[in-house]
């Protein structure tokens, strides 16, 4: 049988990626803003430093590797605390499409890593990412993950051969990336013992979890997810928020209007058709429920999508202002 991970991660897929490589010599340090995008950075060769979401410094060798699913601000540099420019006057050389190789620094010791800017087909305050951390980190992952190297080398042979197709070719490589990362956090158990490691690794809640993602419009009672853990009705609802920090019927509204979101934008569903299929009796009770989770009316996202608007990964909020990538302003 295929492992709740492998479930809940299937339904979670890459609409775009920007790809760069960077060759860097110190001293040298680069600002990467906060977005709404998701990005992932590999160093190929030496290592280098990373300050942390929460302002610390820690070193990442040559094989490491972190993924920051929420695109969270942070910064590399050749050394803790040196000056770190935003990437967006970073010298990005753009070879095709969003595909881009950079140089920079002093003329000190040379480091070479890849980074990727990806959007996931959700949006960061959706529950299967909002249960990650701000940061993954990996430790020798040409060790642990032997196929990640030769993806990486791929995907730079590509960004130098600069052949037709390159960009897609690119996404996807990237899309095995991202998922191979998020497995191998997962399995090596790193980092906090609750939330999205917790859920992932227990085989009953995971089960429940990849489920409720697998298919967020069935009736999910209290009951018939007790069902899928075999497990009495307060026995499971007191073990899922344990492990997962909120009740089983919060975490299955909030999924359930993701995805009410996605079909709403991705697909251009009429409101009445997706309130039908969630099981709603009236659109305005489909109405309440929606802006109570996602912060905004279903029709909001009628609107902006019809004017070329927000999509995927849009902040709820109107007017706010699309993620930044590499190069950006």
């Amino acid at each position: 049988m295929t492992d709740p991970l492998t479930e809940m991660l299937r339904g979670l897929r890459l609409e775009g990626v920007d790809y760069a490589r960077f060759q860097m010599t110190a001293p040298w340090g680069l600002l990467f803003p906060a977005q709404q995008a998701a990005r992932f950075h590999f160093a190929a060769e030496r290592g280098c430093w990373l300050r942390t979401p929460e302002n610390e410094w820690i070193r990442l060798e040559q094989g490491d590797a972190v993924l920051l699913p929420r695109g969270a601000e942070h910064a590399l540099a050749s050394a803790p605390g040196a000056c770190a420019k935003p990437l967006g006057q970073c010298q990005l050389q753009t070879v095709c499409g969003d595909i881009a190789e950079a140089r920079g620094g002093g003329d000190g010791e040379q480091t070479m890593f890849f980074s990727g800017s990806m959007s996931f087909n959700v949006d960061g305050q959706h529950p299967l990412l909002r249960m990650m951390p701000e940061l993954m980190r990996l430790h020798e992952l040409a060790a642990n993950e032997p196929g990640i190297p030769p993806l990486l080398t791929t995907m730079a042979c590509e960004l130098a051969l600069d052949r037709v197709g390159a960009g897609s070719i690119l996404t996807r490589l990237a899309d095995v990336v991202a998922a191979a990362l998020i497995r191998s956090w997962v399995e090596r158990g790193c980092g906090d013992s609750t939330g999205w490691v917790a859920a992932a690794r227990d085989p009953d809640i995971g089960r429940v979890l990849a489920a409720i993602h697998l298919n967020p419009s069935e009736d999910w009672t209290v009951e018939a997810l007790a069902g899928v853990m075999h497990a009495s009705r307060s026995a499971f609802a007191e073990r899922f928020a344990s492990v997962v920090g909120e009740t089983p019927a919060r975490y299955v509204v909030q999924v359930r209007m993701h995805q009410a979101r996605q079909w709403l934008v991705r697909d251009r569903m009429k409101i009445a058709i997706v309130a039908r299929r969630l099981g709603y009796e009236s659109e305005a009770a489909f109405s309440r429920a929606f802006k109570r989770v996602i912060g905004a009316p279903p029709s909001h996202f009628r609107v902006t999508d019809a004017e070329g608007g927000p999509a995927f990964n849009s902040d709820p909020r109107p007017g706010s202002a699309p993620p930044q990538q590499f190069g950006g302003p």
